[in-house]
């Protein structure tokens, strides 16, 4: 069955897929005084042929794990091999809360895990970030088509930045060097904001948490950049182009980090509302990504 909220294009939308009608009612109700179009179903099928219909609508998928006819899983699956739809953040929200099913949903590419009964206030802040960060991957999207694939014919070259502007603009740019370059660049941004908020500005991971709890992430990005003893760290990336790969080197000039946690996806931080972006760029945008010495250069390597 199709609900649907009169749609205002500056909205971002949220897809529901829920076999409970209850489960929607009460999400509805969550979201109901957020800046978001909800559109619900409870089939898998009719979802899917809407998603299909109308790639660029959603934002963000919010999906049960446990469904009659096409399950969660088989629609996680059927979204991450699409090409127009890979990249949309996909949500579980599930009473299965297993280290086997945990691990099973995030290597298929889930983006977040919520667990019945949903509690408000954690329900929210998800929806927020996954709304963002998409956001910021049409951003990105857009400022690859943007800009001039001339890179492709460079074989070498450095660079230099230190802010997330920066980061942004040459993310947009080094994709361009690579044969798919939407699927390449958020794996590249998150390798440069990593070198910046956790290398060069000493974020831990677990100031990152409440940073994004409090909503100051930005504010606190930008605070740290101004101090003195920040003022000439920078992060170079060193690029080298052959006939059979790309490779990108990401150094930066903090003391490094133990990054041997953060390389593969682990349930146990499947709850947290950050820590899956190297692991996520290794998955979706590189044919490898890994760490050197004490952490602070990584090599993340696109094969043609």
């Amino acid at each position: 069955m199709l609900q649907r909220e009169k749609m205002i294009k500056e909205k971002p939308t949220i897809l529901i897929v829920d076999d409970a009608q209850y489960n929607i009612k009460l999400i509805s109700a969550f979201l109901k005084k957020e800046p978001y179009n909800i559109v619900s179903f409870t089939e898998g099928e009719e979802a899917w042929k809407t998603l299909l219909e109308s790639p660029e609508k959603f934002d963000t998928i919010l999906l049960d794990r446990v469904m009659p006819g096409v399950s969660g899983m088989e629609f996680l699956q059927r979204t991450k091999s699409n090409n127009l739809l890979k990249t949309i953040p996909v949500i579980f929200q599930t009473s299965r809360d297993s280290r086997e099913e945990i691990l099973e949903g995030l290597r298929a590419g889930a983006y977040y895990y919520l667990t019945k009964p949903l509690e408000k206030d954690t329900f929210l802040a998800v929806i927020k970030t996954a709304v963002s960060d998409y956001g910021n991957y049409k951003h990105l999207k857009h400022e690859v088509n943007q800009t001039t694939n001339t890179l492709k014919l460079m074989t070498e070259g450095n660079f230099e930045f230190s802010s997330l502007k920066q980061a942004k603009t040459l993310s947009a740019l080094l994709a361009n060097m690579c044969p798919d370059p939407e699927k390449v660049v958020l794996g590249i941004w998150e390798l440069l904001i990593n070198a910046v908020e956790h290398g060069n500005l000493g974020i831990t991971y677990e100031e990152k948490s409440a940073l994004n709890d409090t909503k100051e992430w930005h504010h606190e990005i930008e605070r740290r950049l101004a101090l003195p003893e920040n003022s000439t760290k920078k992060v170079t990336v060193k690029v080298n182009q052959t006939e059979d790969d790309i490779s990108f080197i990401i150094r930066d000039d903090g003391p490094g980090f133990d990054w041997k946690n953060y390389i593969n996806l682990s349930p146990d931080r499947v709850f947290d509302n950050h820590g899956r972006g190297i692991a996520m760029a290794g998955l979706l945008s590189f044919d490898k990504v890994d760490y050197r010495g004490k952490g602070n250069e990584a090599l993340a390597i696109v094969r043609k």
